[in-house]
């Protein structure tokens, strides 16, 4: 029930509105002058006060103006008689909800109650939807803070490194797997060093590329890198990240680092493993290399000492030629031997990669003219001179494209017109890619699998087995990659991906 105070110094007035006020249901308190009107209301509390602006001491202003110090949400309803309008306006300008004229009609205060109820009912909604909006961020405000401390920790105790700029370049998240990649500690990069400063080239010029796209998000995909810590050592990494944009403009990035150099003596002791069971193999391999090699010397032999016994010139060529065959198959076999069971680093000195790739293709269009093989090149002419190991590329590309030639002349669809084509490019990153692709015999699912094993071969006698293993180890210590694909009768395609340096 609403409770209403009535302060009036007419008894009579007080006794008749406080009457039709109850029978409409409001509780009424009354009193008679202002000074008895703020007393009851310091005891009663009412939401609603109707007071009369002309009463002797203390008139309705001025209890207006002291209930509104005490209780400003109370709503005060002034009534005046005529030609009080200056003072009704006035009372407005103190906060009074409405005013109404003597004497009071019943419809006009009616409106006028309905309107006060109206204001504390919404001051109520307000209120409470203030309330709650205080609770909801009050609860947004401790779930930021619990996302925040979990994030937080999150980062600090991730075995990757991360690593996060601001939109100038500055480093401001520097976790404790980032210290122990880079060798710096968080206060010597935290808001001083430009992330740029620390990150490899080749990182630095994918971020630089990507940060002008100005999308909403820039996600760098896993690649390796290569960094140089404090103190110089040079650690492998995976690399990733993103950039972050607001409204087109680049507002930080980050990055991810995991370090490799575990992973890297792991994969190291596994190919020395590999290696050393592979010369068990190696054994029995080369027993039966040997022996075919034998057989053939020995075939070579008996023709020239029956072309010496018989004066036969043309025989004693065919033994002869047989004979340099031989030579030349056991020259691959120790050179290949020699190769796969050596350790070696790569030697990088300024070259031309195409020009490596040109000397392989004149080392090699002959034997292809006379099989009717068409041998074709294809060189980016934006490759220029670069930094890299020159005698592996040179060494794997002969081996895949004698192979390449080798699929087409053991082809045995006779209406194809063969093709071995030779492709250089370059890729994203500083990558060099060489593609050796033929259009000859192909490879089956099974075969596939099996030709980087040792003394795998498909050539018979003609092949010693080492030729793609011993290509596969020169291209991954120079940290490169080896692909192919392959469909019997449709022929095969070997890419390589090397990485390389700038000259200057």
């Amino acid at each position: 029930m609403q409770k209403i105070l009535l302060i009036d110094d007419e008894a009579a007035i007080l006794r008749v509105m406080a009457m039709s006020l109850r029978s409409d249901g409001y509780d009424v308190v009354t009193a008679q002058s202002g000074e008895e009107g703020l007393k009851v209301f310091k005891e009663e509390s009412p939401q609603i006060i109707l007071t009369d602006i002309k009463m002797p001491g203390m008139d309705g202003l001025e209890v207006l103006k002291k209930i509104k110090e005490i209780q400003p949400e109370a709503e005060v309803i002034i009534i005046t008689g005529h030609g009080d309008i200056d003072s009704a306006i006035e009372s407005l300008q103190y906060g009074a909800s409405d005013f109404i004229n003597k004497p009071v009609k019943d419809e006009v205060l009616s409106i006028a109650l309905e309107r006060a109820n109206e204001k504390i009912n919404i001051r109520r909604q307000l209120n409470a939807y203030t309330n709650d909006l205080e609770n909801m961020c009050r609860i947004a405000t401790e779930e930021f803070r619990r996302k925040s401390s979990f994030t937080e920790k999150m980062i600090r105790s991730s075995i990757d490194g991360i690593i996060a700029a601001d939109d100038e370049w500055k480093i401001v998240v520097f976790n404790p797997a980032a210290e122990l990649i880079f060798g710096y500690s968080r206060s010597e990069v935290i808001g001083k060093m430009d992330i740029r400063d620390l990150y490899p080239s080749e990182v630095v010029e994918i971020l630089n590329s990507k940060s002008a796209h100005k999308k909403v998000s820039d996600e760098l995909p896993w690649r390796d890198a290569l960094i140089i810590s404090k103190d110089g050592d040079k650690i492998p990494v995976r690399f990733s990240g993103a950039i972050m944009y607001e409204n087109n403009v680049m507002m930080g990035n980050v990055g991810f680092f995991q370090d490799l150099r575990e992973i890297k003596c792991l994969e190291q002791e596994l190919v020395n493993s590999e290696r050393l069971a592979a010369i068990g193999q190696t054994v029995a391999g080369m027993a039966h290399g040997i022996k075919n090699i034998l057989h053939g010397f020995k075939g070579g032999s008996y023709l020239v000492d029956l072309a010496i016994e018989k004066n036969d010139t043309n025989k004693l060529k065919d033994g002869w030629q047989m004979i340099q065959r031989n030579i030349k198959r056991t020259s691959d076999l120790v050179l290949d031997l020699l190769t796969y069971s050596k350790e070696r680093k790569p030697e990088y000195e300024n070259c031309f990669p195409n020009d490596i790739a040109n000397d392989v293709y004149e080392l090699s269009k002959e034997i292809a003219k006379d099989h009717d093989i068409e041998l074709i090149k294809d060189f980016s002419q934006y490759i220029g001179e670069v930094t890299m190991d020159p005698r592996a590329v040179h060494r794997s590309l002969l081996n895949l494209l004698s192979n390449a030639i080798d699929a087409c002349i053991f082809d045995d669809d006779p209406h194809k017109q063969h093709q071995v084509i030779i492709k250089t490019d370059r890729e994203e990153g500083n990558i060099l890619r060489f593609e050796v692709k033929d259009n000859g015999s192909g490879m089956s699912k099974e075969v596939k699998e099996k030709i980087f094993s040792s003394f795998f071969s498909t050539k018979g006698v003609k092949g010693t087995g080492l030729g793609l293993l011993v290509t596969r180890k020169l291209i991954e210590e120079h940290n490169g990659t080896i692909d192919v694909t392959s469909q019997a009768g449709e022929g095969t395609t070997f890419i390589i991906r090397l990485p390389y340096k700038e000259i200057g």
